[in-house]
Formats: structure tokens, C-alpha cells, sequence
């Protein structure tokens, strides 16, 4: 069974041609060539059907395409086929030739003829290539990835799930490098208020960033993995602890609490420990957004933790009254009164958080965003964020980004 329809690969493989002049190729997971049925006898070889499933993995592992050399001179990049969690094969964005330079040619072709090509057909290849700038490389293998994604209506969960894990690691490498060359292994206590403060207003990015700092602290303070999972379990009992001392109705946190502490022991690595650290924080971040430190009753503090937990999914009015133990006339008149906001804005609110997250930390497109916050309808997510942000996703990434 093909991958994927030859309706839909022609689709793909046409808009890309129109706005780069490269054709593609799909391949299995192990690299092989799958589309089109007739290929180059080049595209087959044992050597480059290996360097697409390597790369392939590492675009998967990094959740972002992957630019490699193929041979001398010349480049190519892989665009992971993810729906959900299942990696389905790959497509190669082309073959570009950095240089025209005649040099660079016979050092390609020779390359090809040593890995088991005829001359002949080395020669064809090579030659067929067209120059292209190497700054150009990364932003068609991106339009590639968007087109695919767009076409197909895939959703690559587990990329977005890498990418935000691998920028998180490049945040915290960052950190420990800085405070090397500062010669600053302290444990910045500070730090912890400052990230409580920043939760409480809801600054995602900020809260994040000061975040890996102090993950980045507690690695250098101690690399051992026993003192680290330590000092992390003390970080996430300080700020449960003091939203509890905050609003004794944030008292769900220590339930959910034990479950990071447990999940947190049985890290196998710094990574590991990264990754799960990150889950908790979102987890407590979601319910600081909607409790604060206001005073609620407990129901609405139960309706507000049920949101929290849900608020991705399709949640009813009466789903939420169940969860408080009240009807839903109580409810909506208490949620409205505690809050400021109806079941339904407190939903938006913590989907147009968690869409501005994704803005910020990835680059899916406001399709696949829709979709991941729970909107599941483009035009209805763009006018819900215009509505909270008073300014277009698209535009808030590349303000964001600037």
C-alpha cells in the first residue's frame, strides 16, 4: 500500500515545483524511494537511500526538516511524514548544486561513480542540477514541510513534541555556556520567585525561559542525576507550596504534585528529567491562568481544574457543571462571577495561551495550531486570537520573532 495517493504527492510536488524548481521524491522509512514509480537510477543508491533514512530520523529527532550534503557540492533535505505519532517515510526536497564550478562537478561525479554509479549516469545527474543559493536551502525545505502538512491535513504531534524538547535543550546548553564563562555555579534562589510572578500574569515565554535557566543552574550546581532530580522536586514543591498559601483552593496541585515527583524519580537522564519538568510546569502554569489568587468557591475551583484539563478537547457546559457537582445554570452564573469570563472564555483563554505558546516555540502552521489547541476550524482560531490579541497569529509570530 503507498504511502501516500499519487493525487495527492502530484499536488505537492507541483506547488513546490512552481515556487522552488525542484522536483521531489518520497521515500519509505528506510530511505528507498517509493515516488515516483520511475526514478533516477542515482536516486537508488545504496549510499543515498542510507543518507535519507539518516536524515529522515534526524528531522524526525529534531522535529524540523533536515539539510544534508549528498555528495560534494551538492545539498539536499528531508521533510518527515508524521500523522500523529507514526512516522510514515520522508520527502526529499531535490538536489541543488551550491557552485557552478566545474571543479566541484567532477569532484560530485567521481563521488557518485565511487559509491557504485555508472560514470555515465553520474555525469546526467550532476549535470541536470541547477545552482542555487544555499540561503535558500532552509526556507524551501520549511515551504516544503508547510505544503505537505497543508495538502495532507496530517497531524505531526510527535515533531511538534521533539522540537519544542530540542529547543528547550538548545535553551538550557545556552544557560549552562553562559554561566561557565561567568564561572556561576550558584543556585539562583531568585529565580523562583521571579518564574511564580511571571506564571501568575500569565508570560509563558518569560516563565519558560527563567525556567531553563534554572534547570541549566541545577545541572551545573551538581551533574549527578540524584541531586538534580533533588534540587527539581524542591523547585516544584516551592511553587505548589506557595499557590497553595496563595489560595487554599489551588489544593488540587498536590494531588497532581505527587505525579510530577514520581514521574520526576524515575528520569532516566538530564534530558529525561527536562522533558518532564517542562509537562509539570504546563500543567501548573494552566492552573495558575485560570485560578490566580482570586477567591473562589471550591466548585468553581473544581469547574476551573476541569477546564485546565481539558480545555483541547470539546468541553460542554455540562461536562463542567459535573465536574463542580452543580447544575449548569449555577455554574455558568458562578464561573461568570468568580472570573469575570463564561465557561466558554475561560476555554478560549487557555487555548489562545497555549496557540500563542506554539506561535513563539514552533513553526506549525495556524492550520495544525487550529487544530492542537482544540479551535479545529483555521478561520475560527484566527478570529478568536484577533479577538484576545487584537493582532493576526501570523502576525504575532513574525512580531514575536523580530
Amino acid at each position: 500500500m503507498s504511502i501516500l495517493s499519487k493525487r495527492l504527492f502530484g499536488l505537492v510536488a507541483a506547488d513546490y515545483r512552481k515556487s522552488y524548481g525542484q522536483n521531489i521524491c518520497m521515500s519509505d522509512c528506510d530511505g528507498r524511494v517509493a515516488m515516483p514509480e520511475v526514478s533516477n537510477p542515482i536516486e537508488n543508491l545504496p549510499a543515498l537511500c542510507h543518507l535519507r533514512w539518516h536524515n529522515l530520523n534526524e528531522s524526525l529527532r529534531w522535529g524540523e526538516p533536515q539539510v544534508f550534503f549528498v555528495a560534494p557540492g551538492i545539498m539536499s533535505w528531508m521533510v518527515p511524514m508524521v500523522d500523529k505519532t507514526e512516522l510514515k517515510g520522508g520527502l526529499c526536497g531535490g538536489y541543488i548544486l551550491l557552485e557552478d564550478d566545474p571543479q566541484s562537478i567532477i569532484a560530485s561525479v567521481n563521488y557518485f561513480v565511487g559509491e557504485g554509479a555508472k560514470r555515465k549516469d553520474a555525469q546526467a545527474f550532476v549535470r541536470g542540477l541547477e545552482p542555487f543559493e544555499q540561503g535558500r536551502v532552509r526556507e524551501a525545505a520549511d515551504h516544503l514541510h508547510e505544503l505537505f502538512y497543508q495538502y495532507s491535513g496530517w497531524q505531526p504531534l510527535e515533531l511538534k513534541r521533539n522540537r519544542d524538547q530540542m529547543m528547550q535543550q538548545r535553551q538550557i546548553a545556552e544557560e549552562i555556556h553562559q554561566r561557565k564563562v561567568e564561572q556561576n555555579r550558584a543556585y539562583p534562589y531568585d529565580d523562583e520567585r521571579i518564574l511564580l510572578s511571571l506564571i501568575r500574569v500569565g508570560d509563558r515565554a518569560g516563565a519558560r525561559k527563567i525556567f531553563n535557566k534554572m534547570l541549566a543552574a541545577m545541572f551545573l550546581y551538581s551533574p549527578k542525576q540524584v541531586v538534580v532530580r533533588a534540587r527539581a522536586i524542591e523547585m516544584m514543591g516551592y511553587l505548589v507550596r506557595a499557590a497553595v498559601e496563595d489560595s487554599p483552593l489551588m489544593e488540587p496541585l498536590m494531588e497532581r504534585h505527587m505525579n510530577w515527583i514520581e514521574q520526576i524519580v524515575e528520569t532516566r537522564d538530564f534530558d529525561d528529567l527536562c522533558n518532564v519538568l517542562m509537562e509539570a510546569l504546563d500543567d501548573f502554569m494552566n492552573s495558575i491562568f485560570l485560578q490566580g489568587v482570586s477567591p473562589v468557591s471550591p466548585a468553581v475551583g473544581k469547574a476551573l481544574d476541569y477546564i485546565a484539563a481539558n480545555f483541547t478537547e470539546s468541553v460542554s457546559l455540562e461536562e463542567i457543571s459535573n465536574a463542580a457537582g452543580l447544575s449548569t445554570f449555577r455554574i455558568a452564573h458562578l464561573l461568570k462571577e468568580a472570573t469575570g469570563k463564561t465557561a466558554l472564555q475561560n476555554i478560549h483563554y487557555l487555548r489562545i495561551q497555549e496557540a500563542r505558546r506554539l506561535l513563539e516555540t514552533s513553526d506549525m502552521s495556524c492550520t495544525d495550531i487550529a487544530y492542537e489547541t482544540g479551535f479545529g476550524d483555521q478561520s475560527y482560531f484566527i478570529k478568536q486570537f484577533r479577538k484576545w490579541m487584537g493582532i493576526t497569529p501570523a502576525k504575532y509570530r513574525k512580531s514575536f520573532r523580530s
